[in-house]
């Protein structure tokens, strides 16, 4: 039997979707886009420690920012997947599949940036290092964030060309935002590939080529919110086996 809410409120979960990827876009500009690349950009790992311990509360703004990012992403997966699976029920379990990965992944990566501000505030890691060792410690926690940081946005790459597909195919969205997500998703990969294999080429790329990632889900996050889902597709969508 079909899922009765989902079959009366399409629009409803559409719109719940769309605030929840506006708010993981907006969520996800200010903590690495603005507030990470803010403290990347002191320097050297003296500079760095030191920018970090003056600037304090926008590092818990940041770090606060990334972990309400992935409480957002775990119902919008799940949203998604509702949404989704009229089209092709055995495409959408492998995106969430792959977007559940990411979220694993970037989880580790928030452990250690959490661990960059103890590491140079704590007293008995003070008595047992000396302050370049611990501004060393520091840089290393925020490069092992930035490592596992790609390899989530590698997994989410490949769930945005999955969504895309599926949005291309699905009649009741619009195809070009299935298009657009589905250049998204390539971006993301060749991105975070540079920059964990060619970092020359990553400076060069970066971070223009980020800009289709936000044109792709800025599209589909205001369409959901905005105009959800073509009922009378959706309907016939809803009549056929998927």
């Amino acid at each position: 039997m079909k899922n009765s809410t989902l079959e009366t409120s399409p629009q409803l979960l559409a719109r719940i979707a769309g605030a929840l990827y506006l708010a993981v876009i907006g969520l996800g500009i200010f903590a690495e886009a603005y507030a990470m690349n803010h403290f990347r950009a002191s320097g050297d790992v003296t500079t760095l420690a030191q920018t970090i311990l003056a600037e304090p509360i926008l590092w818990n703004l940041s770090a606060f920012a990334n972990m309400m990012l992935v409480l957002c992403v775990i119902p919008l997966s799940w949203l998604l997947y509702l949404l989704l699976k009229p089209v092709n029920r055995n495409l959408i379990v492998l995106a969430v599949f792959f977007n559940l990965l990411s979220l694993a992944i970037e989880i580790v990566s928030k452990f250690f940036q959490f661990l960059v501000k103890p590491l140079l505030t704590s007293t008995s890691m003070a008595k047992a290092f000396e302050p370049a060792q611990l501004h060393a410690l520091a840089n290393f926690s925020l490069k092992a964030h930035d490592v596992a940081f790609n390899i989530a946005l590698i997994l989410f790459g490949a769930t945005c060309i999955i969504y895309g597909y599926l949005i291309f195919k699905s009649g009741y969205l619009p195809k070009v935002i299935g298009v657009l997500m589905q250049i998204a998703g390539v971006c993301y990969l060749i991105g975070c590939f540079s920059a964990l294999f060619f970092p020359a080429f990553a400076n060069v790329i970066s971070p223009a080529i980020l800009f289709p990632c936000l044109i792709g889900e800025a599209s589909l996050c205001l369409w959901l919110l905005v105009k959800g889902v073509n009922l009378a597709k959706w309907n016939e969508k809803m009549t056929l086996p998927s």
